[in-house]
């Protein structure tokens, strides 16, 4: 089983047991979204010594918890599940708990570091273009760029800043694009 360097950030025990059926690793779970100033250190110390990856759930919660680590300790890399990877074969909730032990490997392989201080390489005006934000279908068609770039799942209005963080480039992004429209051309 595969040694991951880094100690991945998760939000509670379950998913810390999916991680483990999945890779061997070391996690800090943040028991909430309620970080505490002890979690905030340990994710510190963490990135000073072996790297982290933020590894949370696909939903609001799950990102609160990114946003606050990404703001308080600069440098983590981000593993992102799409909300299909992290559903219950039965039950309710959603949650890195759910996923196969591949999607988890999977997501870990494209952890990506965020820049705060990207430069712009996609416009709002192109995410328009792109039928990303506003009208019918943009929803679904985020959730898909989300998955194709391994960035996520975002709202509108949260695209434009992943987009930049990740350093995304506009041919990766029109890639993206292209593959998208070819796959509803399909459907």
């Amino acid at each position: 089983m595969k040694k991951i360097k880094e100690i991945i950030v998760v939000e509670g025990k379950d998913d810390t047991v999916a991680i483990k059926r999945a890779v061997n690793a070391d996690t800090i779970e943040t028991n909430g979204s309620a970080v505490n100033e002890s979690c905030i250190e340990q994710v510190r110390l963490a990135q000073e010594t072996r790297g982290v990856i933020i590894f949370t759930d696909p939903d609001f919660p799950g990102q609160k918890i990114r946003n606050i680590i990404s703001e308080q300790v600069k440098g983590c890399k981000h593993a992102f599940l799409t909300k299909k990877e992290a559903l219950p074969k039965s039950g309710r909730g959603i949650g890195v708990e759910h996923a196969s032990p591949e999607a988890i490997r999977n997501a870990l392989k494209d952890a990506q570091l965020m820049d705060e201080e990207a430069s712009e390489e996609i416009s709002q005006q192109d995410l328009i273009d792109a039928g990303l934000i506003g009208g019918s279908g943009a929803k679904e068609r985020r959730e898909r760029l989300g998955s194709i770039l391994k960035i996520g799942f975002t709202n509108g209005k949260q695209l434009y800043k992943r987009l930049k963080m990740f350093q995304i480039s506009t041919e990766a992004f029109y890639e993206a694009i292209v593959q998208i429209n070819q796959e509803e051309k399909h459907e």
